[in-house]
C-alpha cells in the first residue's frame, strides 16, 4: 500500500478528512512551518510555499510519519531494495524490528536462534530421513510416502490412546504444474497426482487438497478450526510453490517430491515445512519425532546437498548433520531399535528427579529464561572488577574503528597511506553498540547500555577516555566476562531463593500430572542404533557387556575414559543395571545456568533382598571429568548442582508422588579422571 516510486497515486498518502485531528487547523500557517521543521518529510500540497505556505496533507501516510511507528518486517531479508528501504525510514520509524531466518549482511543481528537450540527445546522433528526412487514413474515414489504416512498415522492413533494427544500426519505433494492448461504428457500435474490418490484404498476426495495461487481448497478448512482440528479430514496437500514461505502446519511430516529431477531448487522449497514438531515437545517415539522427504529419480549425494541448502535457506544450517540417507558415506545401515534387557524391565518404573517450579498450583519443569534469567536483579550487578582492567601502552595507531550498529567493527586498516579516519569516542553510539554485543548476557538492551557506559567509564578515570576508546573492543569482552561471571552468581542466588521458599523443589512427578512415561525423565524403553555401527565392548575381556540395560552400545557414542568406568560397572556384582546417558536426548538436569547438565551415567545397585519388581535401592546419576577439565569452571559449576541435587535427593518428600521411588536414594556424583575408580569404590560401599 505504500511501496512504489511514485507515491501521489497511492490512496494511503492522499489528503483525506479522517486525520484532521493529527495535524495543525488550515489557517494556523505558522504551525504547519512549524511542523515541517520538526518533520521534514511530511507530504504538502505544493512543493514551494505560496500565499499561505506549504499545507500539510492530512493523509494516513503523514499521520504515520508523525506518530513514528514501531515497525514489525516480517521475512525481512526481502526488504533491502532501494525502493523497500525508502518506504519502510519513510515513516521515521521510532524501531525497526526485522525477523528473518536469512538476515543480510547489512541486517543488525540482535538475537540469533540456532537450529540446535530449537533442536534441544523439541520445537523440530528431526533426524530428517530422505528416500530417493530410482524407479521411472514418479507414482511409485507417491506410492512410498502414501504408505509411509499410513504408518505415520497408526503410530500416531497407539500414541493418542496411550496419552490423548492428537496428530494427524499430514503429507506435502510437490508438483511440477497446476495450472489448468499446463496439463500435458511428461510433467506431473496436481491433477495426476490426486487422481492416483483417490485410486488408494481408503483415500476418498475429502483428504486432499489442492493449494496453488489460483486454487486454495485450504481456505475452507483455515475457516473451520484449522489444518490441526481434530474433525479435519485433510491427509494430503498438493503443492507446487504456494507454500514456500508463510505457511506451517505442525501436523506436516512427510514430503513427496515429485518435480523434475533436472531442477535444482524444487527440493528446498518445501523441506522446512515438514520440521516443526507438535506442541513443542517430542512424543517419546520414534517414528512421530522424525521427519520424511521421498524424492523422485534423485542421486543420494545430490540429495543431501540440496536439503542441506534447504536447510540453510531456513535458518538450520547448523543442523545439516541431522539429514540422513541411505547409500551416502558413512553408511551404517538401516536404524534399528534396541529394546531394553529383558531382565531389567523394573528400570522401566524410574522416575528420576527434576527441578520443578510452581506455576498456578500446578507444578511444572523449571526453564532458564522464563524462570531464572528473568528474575535476576540486574541493579544488584557489581562491576567493581572493572578498576582492575589493564590497558597497553601502544597508541591504536595503524587502526581503523568504525562505531555503528549497521557496519559492526573494522579493524586492520592501512595507516600507511596516511588514510583519515574518526576516532572512537565513548559516545551514545559506542554504548549502543557494546549493548548489541552484551544481549546474549543482559537481553535487556536498556540495561546493557547503562552497564557498558558504567564499565567505560571506569576504565576511562584510569587510563583517559582516548586511550579507553582505541581499545574498546579489549575492554568490551573484559566487561561481558565480568557481567557473565555476575549474571550466574545472581541467578544462583534466585535458584537457591526459589527452592529455600517452596517455589521449586527438586521431585519426581507421577503420570497423573499429564507427563507421559516417556519424558526426559525416564528411562528409554528402546535406543536407536545403526545396523552396521561397531559395538563397545568390555577393555578386561572384549566381550559384551552384561549389566548394561541395552544389548548394543555403539562405538562412537563412548569415549575412552567412559569405557574404563562403564567397563567397571559392569563388573561389579551388586549392580543391577548402567545406562550411558545420551546428551541432548535423555535424563538432564536444569541448574542456574542456561545449558542443561546431561550426565554420562545413569546406574542402580541391587536390594540385599531385593525381589523382581523391586531389585534396588540406590540410583546413582555420575559424570565423568578428564585431568585437563578437573578445575575447569564447567567442572565447578556442575559438581555444585550435583551436590545440590544430592542434598535435595535427601529429603523426604522428595519421591512422595511416585510411590515406586518411596525408600530409594539418589546420589549425583562429578567424578575426575584421575580418581575415579577410587571415588567409585567409595560411593558403591555407602
Amino acid at each position: 500500500a505504500a511501496s512504489r516510486e511514485t507515491k501521489e497515486q497511492l490512496r494511503m498518502f492522499r489528503d483525506s478528512g479522517g486525520f484532521d485531528r493529527f495535524f495543525p487547523p488550515e489557517t494556523d500557517v505558522k504551525a504547519h512551518a512549524e511542523l515541517l521543521r520538526e518533520i521534514p518529510n511530511l507530504d504538502t500540497f505544493d512543493e514551494h510555499p505560496g500565499f499561505w505556505g506549504r499545507q500539510i496533507k492530512t493523509s494516513l501516510g503523514n499521520t504515520l510519519r508523525l506518530l513514528r511507528p514501531l515497525i514489525i518486517m516480517d521475512e525481512g531479508h526481502k526488504a533491502y531494495g532501494k525502493i523497500a528501504r525508502e518506504t519502510l525510514e519513510g515513516f521515521n520509524p521510532c524501531l525497526l524490528l526485522e525477523l528473518s531466518a536469512t538476515p543480510t549482511r547489512e541486517s543488525n543481528v540482535l538475537v540469533a536462534i540456532t537450529g540446535q537450540e530449537l533442536l534441544e527445546e523439541e520445537m523440530i522433528k528431526l533426524d530428517l530421513n530422505l528416500a530417493d526412487s530410482a524407479s521411472p514413474n514418479w507414482r511409485d515414489t507417491l506410492l512410498a510416502a502414501v504408505e509411509h504416512r499410513a504408518r505415520l498415522e497408526e503410530e500416531a492413533e497407539e500414541y493418542r490412546a496411550e496419552t490423548h494427544h492428537y496428530i494427524r500426519p499430514i503429507c506435502l505433494i510437490q508438483v511440477e504444474r497446476t495450472g489448468k492448461e499446463q496439463r500435458r504428457p511428461g510433467v506431473v500435474h496436481a491433477e495426476d497426482a490426486k487422481e492416483y490418490l483417490l485410486q488408494y484404498p481408503g483415500i476418498t476426495p475429502e483428504m486432499i487438497a489442492i493449494k496453488t495461487s489460483q486454487k486454495n481448497e485450504l481456505k475452507e478448512v483455515d475457516d473451520a478450526g484449522g489444518l490441526m482440528h481434530p474433525d479435519c479430514p485433510i491427509r494430503f496437500i498438493i503443492t507446487k510453490q504456494a507454500l514456500q514461505e508463510g505457511w506451517d502446519c505442525a501436523f506436516a511430516y512427510v514430503l513427496a517430491i515429485l518435480t523434475n529431477p533436472g531442477s535444482k531448487n524444487a527440493l528446498t522449497q518445501l523441506v522446512g515445512r515438514i520440521l516443526r514438531q507438535p506442541e513443542a515437545r517430542k512424543t517419546g517415539r520414534k517414528l512421530l519425532d522424525e521427519s520424511y522427504v521421498f524424492c523422485y529419480q534423485r542421486k543420494g549425494r545430490e540429495l543431501i546437498q540440496d536439503v542441506r541448502r534447504g536447510f540453510s535457506q531456513e535458518g538450520l544450517g547448523d543442523l545439516a548433520g541431522y539429514v540422513t540417507a541411505a547409500g551416502v558415506e558413512p553408511d551404517f545401515g538401516p536404524l534399528q531399535n534396541i529394546p531394553m534387557r529383558a531382565d531389567k524391565q523394573a528400570a522401566k518404573k524410574i522416575v528420576l528427579p527434576a527441578f520443578m517450579i510452581r506455576d498456578q498450583g500446578e507444578w511444572r519443569l523449571v526453564h532458564y529464561e522464563a524462570d531464572i534469567l528473568s528474575r535476576v536483579p540486574w541493579d544488584e550487578v557489581s562491576i567493581e572488577a572493572m578498576r582492575n582492567v589493564a590497558l597497553g601502552e601502544t597508541s591504536g595507531t595503524g587502526k581503523r574503528y568504525t562505531v555503528g550498529l549497521d557496519q559492526g567493527i573494522l579493524t586492520q586498516a592501512d595507516s600507511e597511506r596516511g588514510e583519515a579516519f574518526e576516532k572512537p569516542a565513548l559516545d551514545a553510539k559506542l554504548f549502543a553498540f557494546a549493548a548489541s554485543h552484551l544481549l546474549d548476557v543482559i537481553p535487556n538492551p536498556w540495561r546493557g547500555s547503562d552497564l557498558a557506559k558504567r564499565g567505560f567509564r571506569i576504565v576511562a578515570e584510569k587510563h583517559g577516555e582516548e586511550r579507553t576508546a582505541l581499545d574498546y573492543v579489549f575492554v568490551l569482552e573484559e566487561l561481558r566476562k565480568i557481567l557473565e561471571d555476575e549474571r550466574d552468581r545472581l541467578a544462583q542466588s534466585v535458584f537457591l531463593q526459589l527452592l529455600e521458599t517452596d517455589e521449586m523443589r527438586f521431585m519426581v512427578v507421577a503420570e497423573d500430572l499429564g507427563l507421559s512415561e516417556n519424558w526426559p525423565n525416564r528411562l528409554p524403553r528402546e535406543i536407536p542404533v545403526r545396523a552396521k555401527q561397531r559395538r563397545a565392548v568390555r577393555e578386561q575381556d572384549n566381550q559384551p557387556f552384561q549389566l548394561g540395560l541395552f544389548d548394543a552400545i555403539p562405538e562412537e557414542s563412548i569415549n575412552g575414559l567412559e569405557l574404563s568406568v562403564a567397563s567397571y560397572l559392569d563388573d561389579q556384582n551388586q549392580l543391577y543395571f548402567w545406562y550411558r546417558n545420551a546428551s541432548r536426548r535423555d535424563y538432564r538436569v536444569q541448574g542456574w545456568k542456561r545449558n542443561r547438565i546431561f550426565a554420562d551415567f545413569i546406574f542402580a545397585v541391587s536390594h540385599e533382598n531385593g525381589n523382581a519388581g523391586d531389585p534396588f535401592s540406590r540410583v546413582f546419576v555420575l559424570e565423568t571429568k578428564g585431568k585437563h577439565l578437573r578445575e575447569s569452571a564447567d567442572t565447578t559449576y556442575k559438581r555444585s548442582v550435583f551436590d545440590l541435587c544430592t542434598e535435595q535427593a535427601q529429603l523426604k518428600n522428595w519421591n512422595d508422588c511416585v510411590p515406586f521411588m518411596n525408600g530409594k536414594t539418589m546420589r549425583f556424583e562429578v567424578i575426575d579422571e584421575d580418581e575415579w575408580k577410587s571415588r567409585l569404590n567409595h560411593i558403591l560401599s555407602l
